[in-house]
């Protein structure tokens, strides 16, 4: 059912051709005349300002994409002149943004020449056998089962860890069975060999990373927060779901990144630059757009309609932006880079091999030769000696951090220890301009193995 945004869309048409000839000006439209849609818009997505000066200025960037949208809605559903767009544009989660603003955010997080620095090691397909082999005339891997929900990365530009989970994903359901949603938050955390976690990344590293660990955890259990934190080396140990290898798809071989989709979902590295593409709604996208590659999404599929063919492309922008999550990219264009650049940098993980049976739990966090403190917890030294610890403690937290105070501790991604506010900060600086500040956590007294077993006994 459309919402009443889809609805109030109607206006900004019937101003269509003003809007548009403001937008040509560089005027954006006049915000007073969008401020009921601007105020349904607020409600639809939970939007709020601090200011009114900040209320002000928003509704003006919100005219001018509400203009921006009139206008190219205009176009598409305009008979004859031309060949008009294939898609639709909508006023989104993203319509108070200006496009600078926006890429700021979501994009720009794969290097320029993003393609010439995949993974030397890579291997690279040349189809089935050797060969092009047929393939169905339309494939859709969320039928099967082999794909997760939508994500969404917020602002944290890790597009490649959510590219390269959703490949592993899909690659996991097809060969065991199984649907698991994986950790983009450890990826982020601890692969940093080439990886910039929420300062952008490639795909072909996240691979390699999950092969030489041995596989990679569950999001559940290492749950995504939209930050770069700390490397939890006991999340790191828990290897639910393992791949084999990884592959490239050749540059601009449209052909042959068919073959591979039609057997898996495939990480490619795309362009998202295109102001329409902020603000896309329906349809199939086809353009204009750049191939400077900046975004990484995951091809789950393709298809055709009114004689056009397509790619589905899951995104990680959350349900809210395209159709619920998702985009149909124009197929088939004639252009070896494909629309946005889509053929330029596709890979897939591979895998043989079950995955490792559930491993036991880490059981006691043992101290000292004979204290011990409780599974998920760190041990902290109380009493210290002539560097030697001789009495321990337990801090709630898992792989936490002890502050130097002896009495405190703090989480791995809140390393700092603010003795005199009694604060857990993620830099060291002042208290009131960190982000993220969180309270200490108080220590238990560490139970000696004498101890621990009569807590085992009861």
């Amino acid at each position: 059912m459309p919402s009443v945004l889809h609805h109030l869309l109607l206006l900004p048409l019937l101003l269509a051709a003003s809007a548009a000839a403001a937008a040509t000006a560089g005027a954006g439209g006049d915000p007073p005349a969008y401020e009921a849609l601007f105020d349904a818009w607020c409600a639809e997505h939970g939007k709020a300002y601090a200011t009114p000066e900040e209320r002000a200025a928003r509704l003006a960037v919100f005219a001018d994409n509400a203009a921006f949208v009139a206008a190219h809605n205009a176009r598409a559903n305009a008979a004859g002149g031309g060949a008009p767009p294939s898609y639709t544009l909508a006023l989104n989660a993203f319509a108070d943004l200006t496009h600078d603003e926006f890429r700021a955010a979501r994009l720009g997080r794969i290097a320029a020449g993003a393609a010439a620095l995949r993974s030397p090691a890579a291997p690279v397909y040349r189809g089935l056998h050797g060969g092009l082999g047929a393939v169905p005339d339309a494939l859709d891997w969320r039928e099967s089962g082999a794909v997760t929900k939508v994500k969404d990365q917020g602002s944290c530009g890790a597009c490649w860890s959510f590219s390269a989970t959703g490949a592993m994903e899909g690659i996991n359901k097809i060969k065991t069975g199984s649907l698991v949603s994986l950790s983009e938050q450890e990826l982020i955390d601890c692969d940093r060999s080439y990886n910039s976690g929420c300062g952008g990344g490639l795909m072909d590293y996240a691979y390699k990373f999950v092969v030489k660990n041995g596989g990679i955890d569950t999001e559940e259990d290492y749950p995504y927060r939209e930050a770069d934190g700390t490397c939890n080396k006991n999340k790191l140990k828990k290897r639910v779901v393992t791949i084999d290898g990884y592959s490239d798809v050749p540059s601009n071989k449209e052909d042959l990144l068919l073959q591979v989709v039609a057997q898996q979902p495939v990480s490619v590295g795309i362009c998202g630059s295109a102001r329409a593409f902020q603000l896309y709604s329906q349809g199939i996208f086809d353009g204009p757009c750049p191939t400077s590659l900046d975004h990484a999404v995951l091809i789950v599929g393709y298809g055709s309609e009114g004689g056009k063919d397509y790619w589905i492309v899951k995104n990680s922008w959350g349900e809210s932006w395209g159709m619920k999550g998702y985009m149909h990219m124009h197929r088939n264009t004639g252009d070896s880079k494909g629309v946005c650049g889509i053929n330029m940098m596709a890979s897939f993980p591979t895998k043989s091999s079950p995955n490792p049976p559930p491993s036991p739990g880490p059981g006691p966090t043992k101290c000292s030769l004979l204290t011990y403190c409780p599974e998920g917890s760190t041990c902290c030294c109380s009493w210290r000696v002539l560097g030697f610890c001789l009495s321990w403690s337990c801090c709630e937290l898992d792989n936490a951090v002890c502050c130097k105070d002896n009495k405190y501790c703090c989480p791995h991604d809140y390393p700092v220890c603010d003795t005199d506010h009694g604060l857990c900060l993620k830099a060291s600086g002042n208290s009131s301009a960190i982000e993220g500040i969180r309270r200490k956590q108080t220590f238990s007294k560490a139970p000696s193995w004498t101890g621990w077993m009569e807590l085992m006994d009861q």
